[in-house]
């Protein structure tokens, strides 16, 4: 009897051992020979590791000195990808462990991934750590869920309802201006976290609307598991390290159940005091106000998967916040280094301001569109530095993509940095601040129409960057016509990774005020508008 047992056993562990080989050896070089056959190469495969030694050792050489002034960030940013290019093409396989990627930069099967094949491929799971952050919303639903809340909260980002926070955007800058200590002495300021504050007042202002203020505790406790979730990803540890009571982990648990707590109690009011008004026609167009009007709209006879919950409503503003406050920080912030950097183009950009907004401190929503010159150079700093340098899509069955066969699970990695840094998409000068390349628009700025995706391309596009372009215009509006900027002697040119692109030493910007007596602002409001 003892003997059948050790069969079993046996018997067991070859099935276990069999398994773990098929999947950690024979699948990945199956389907390295798959791809070989059809002329697509990239780094061998080793086993269970996959490339993850080269990744890191490429990745940590790039980050570990500064660069130069200059905008060609794709081989310290992207270093990975700009090393294997150059050795396989374009389109080559990548190994995240077992897991493959097809790395893919031509705008062409871009255009099929996102719009005219987008029905084959879905996004990926993000990490637990930034699915934490990022909650069970728009940024990671699929399918009909997916669909419906976003059918639900488009009004929010509708340009018509985004003009109204302009008179409450303004006055948060002007006053973020005004607290400034010495108004005759140059002032450094770390600019990254100077626009988060800021930031994160307006994505809660169109969050929460009319609740604001308990929004706004809500995304404090967001904002310091953000900062933990930041500490994490600055260590290298084990998959194993994040369900482990540590002292990080403990305070990063206890955030995460008061952030839902805190939610959860202010939709609740919310939804009292609606029901209480007698429905939702008086509701605000935030974010907050339109699911729950949606939930109570919703038919109690309607399929489970269809309704609005209290904890969807509580993901979403969690999605909003993480999206909303992180890529609109990362675009002034770089835009500021940008006009720092290129004093000539803060100039063309401040004559454009006073001339459009004559000597009002704010502009009007009539203003805003005339400010091309500035859409212009924030397109540019949008495609010298987006915030998400690459997005991932998984083919859902075996699908073609420009004539290549895709098994089905293939990640397909797409390095959006790379696609805004392609000399033949964009030309000679396509590591060079040149906002002049987008004087036509953003669909005539390249040679394909499909070469700039800050925001992503599709139906998945996201949908706040509305909100992000007019924050982001409006503030460098008013901080163009009170002040001039430089970079300060201590700043280092070091573009990273961290979630989203970031300056990885900050961004000291020092500030001077404009002097009332400025002869050429002076010049420029009397040419325009007949003041003297």
């Amino acid at each position: 009897m003892d003997g059948f047992y050790i069969v079993l056993y046996l018997l067991a562990a070859a099935v276990v051992v069999f398994k773990i080989t098929a999947v950690l050896w024979w699948r990945p070089k199956k389907i390295e020979h798959h791809f070989s056959k059809q002329g697509i190469r990239g780094p061998p495969y080793r086993f269970f590791i996959g490339n993850a030694k080269e990744l890191f050792t490429l990745m940590s050489k790039a980050s570990s000195q500064p660069m130069p002034l200059c905008h060609n960030i794709l081989p310290r940013v992207l270093s990975f990808y700009h090393h294997w290019k150059k050795i396989y093409g374009g389109t080559f396989l990548v190994w995240f462990g077992p897991t493959v990627r097809l790395a893919v930069s031509d705008p062409d099967l871009i255009r099929e991934i996102f719009t005219s094949k987008n029905e084959y491929y879905e996004k990926i799971e993000a990490h637990p750590l930034i699915k934490q952050l990022e909650g069970d919303g728009l940024l990671s639903l699929k399918g009909q869920k997916w669909a419906h809340h976003r059918r639900i909260i488009t009004p929010t980002f509708h340009m018509d309802n985004l003009k109204l926070l302009i008179p409450l955007v303004g006055k948060s800058v002007v006053e973020m201006l005004d607290n400034l200590v010495d108004k005759d002495r140059e002032i450094e300021i770390e600019v990254s976290e100077w626009y988060q504050k800021l930031t994160e007042e307006v994505v809660t202002r169109a969050a929460f609307g009319c609740s604001y203020d308990h929004g706004k505790d809500i995304f404090r406790l967001q904002a310091q598991q953000m900062a933990l979730a930041t500490q994490a990803f600055q260590k290298v540890s084990l998959p194993v390290y994040r369900f482990l009571p540590t002292k990080r982990n403990m305070k990063s648990w206890k955030l995460d159940k008061e952030i839902k707590k805190s939610l959860e109690d202010v939709i609740n009011q919310r939804r009292e005091k609606i029901m209480a008004d007698g429905g939702g026609g008086d509701v605000p167009k935030d974010l907050l106000g339109l699911m729950i009007e949606a939930s109570l709209k919703e038919s109690a006879a309607a399929p489970a998967a269809a309704r609005v919950t209290v904890g969807d409503i509580a993901e979403e503003c969690k999605s909003f916040f993480f999206a909303g406050e992180q890529t609109t920080t990362n675009l002034l912030t770089w835009t500021t280094v940008l006009l720092a950097m290129h004093p000539n183009w803060q100039d063309q950009a401040r004559d454009e301001v006073l001339k459009v907004c004559g000597p009002r401190d704010v502009p009007s929503k009539d203003d805003i569109p005339k400010l091309k010159k500035l859409s212009m150079i924030l397109n540019e700093s949008l495609r010298l530095y987006p915030p998400a340098v690459a997005t991932i899509r998984r083919a859902k069955v075996d699908v073609e993509l420009g004539g290549f066969k895709i098994p089905k699970g293939t990640e397909i990695l797409i390095p959006i940095l790379a696609v805004h840094h392609d000399q033949a998409i964009w030309g000679q000068d396509a590591n060079e601040f040149n906002p002049t390349r987008f004087t036509d628009g953003v669909v005539h700025a390249a040679k394909h129409p499909v070469a700039f995706i800050p925001f992503g391309l599709g139906l998945r596009k996201c949908i706040g960057q509305n909100l992000a372009i007019l924050q982001a215009k409006l503030t460098l509006a008013i901080i163009l016509k009170r002040m001039s900027f430089r970079l300060a002697p201590q700043y280092r040119h070091a573009p990273t990774v961290l979630m989203l692109l970031h300056p990885q030493h900050g961004a000291p910007v020092i500030f001077k005020h404009l002097s009332t007596h400025d002869e050429r602002a002076r010049s420029i409001l009397s040419s325009a508008h007949g003041f003297v």
